[in-house]
């Protein structure tokens, strides 16, 4: 756990691009509840992102597409409220901002206004880029989202890389380039080859955090459960597990539920007591009844 998290000055748009400059990789990691929030604030991330994977982690649909607005505003406010230094980003779902500028900016507002994002993600280029551009001109700060992109994962042949021929590698490029003209603070790129990494890193001037994309990108993000082996699914290869907590929280309930069912628990130390006087006054009053 990081000593200096909770004195630590608050994270900033300006300090990101300072760390991309200097070589400095950004940590960004997904987040959905309070408790959550806590732990990510400790451990000293630089960004925090309430994504639409919490429909998958926290809420039990089987794909990001079922999460509705209201139901993101709950997690984005509760991780609110649990942050201090990082930015927080709020993973607009889907439906919520494709059809209409107008629908984008109304979306964009709650998410700043109800939740107190710092910064909002949109996925995919194409009309997002003209989506991205509204919202930038309505004082909305966008993070964009390129490559494999999960609320149009049908479309491009189901949870798999993308950019992995020239062409499709450029198509990549050019719609990070479209969102960065548009006015995108930041970038994400999940699930591409190194090599369109390496190329596209040079080539922005915002800061490009990677999920999937090799070790080229300015910062990296996973998603929480996947990070601390709390989510019961199968994994991206890109995942790395830095703890099995899922296990270790089994094997807690079941001793638990071993020990109420033997008797165990709850044990003197964990009971409250009256004093003696007291008792026996009070199975005198119900005597008789």
């Amino acid at each position: 756990m990081s000593v200096h998290a909770t004195t630590r000055k608050r994270v900033t748009l300006a300090r990101l691009v300072e760390m991309k400059d200097a070589g400095e990789p950004i940590v960004m990691v997904t987040a959905y509840d309070h408790p959550g929030a806590q732990i990510v604030e400790a451990a000293g991330v630089d960004i925090v992102l309430v994504g639409d994977s919490g429909a998958m982690t926290v809420l039990g649909y089987d794909s990001t597409v079922p999460v509705t607005v209201d139901e993101m505003l709950m997690l984005t406010k509760a991780v609110r409220r649990g942050l201090a230094a990082p930015l927080l980003v709020g993973d607009l779902p889907f439906g919520s901002y494709e059809a209409s500028d107008a629908l984008a900016i109304a979306t964009a507002q709650r998410f700043i206004k109800e939740a107190g994002c710092d910064l909002v993600k949109i996925e995919r280029g194409g009309t997002s880029v003209d989506r991205a551009r509204a919202l930038v001109a309505a004082g909305i700060p966008v993070v964009g989202h390129v490559g494999l992109t999960p609320q149009t994962a049908t479309a491009l042949g189901g949870y798999r890389a993308q950019g992995r021929t020239a062409d499709a590698a450029r198509a990549v490029i050019d719609d990070a380039l479209a969102l960065q003209d548009a006015g995108c603070s930041l970038l994400v790129i999940e699930a591409v080859p190194s090599e369109v990494t390496q190329a596209l890193v040079p080539l922005l001037d915002i800061p490009v955090i990677g999920i999937g994309a090799g070790a080229d990108a300015d910062g990296q993000v996973l998603v929480f459960h996947d990070l601390l082996g709390l989510y019961d699914g199968s994994a991206a290869k890109f995942v790395k597990r830095y703890a099995d907590l899922r296990t270790d929280a089994v094997a807690g309930v079941a001793a638990y539920a071993d020990e109420v069912r033997s008797g165990a628990y709850p044990a003197p130390e964990h009971s409250y007591s009256m004093p003696a006087d007291e008792a026996a006054e009070l199975r005198g009053m119900l005597v008789g009844r």
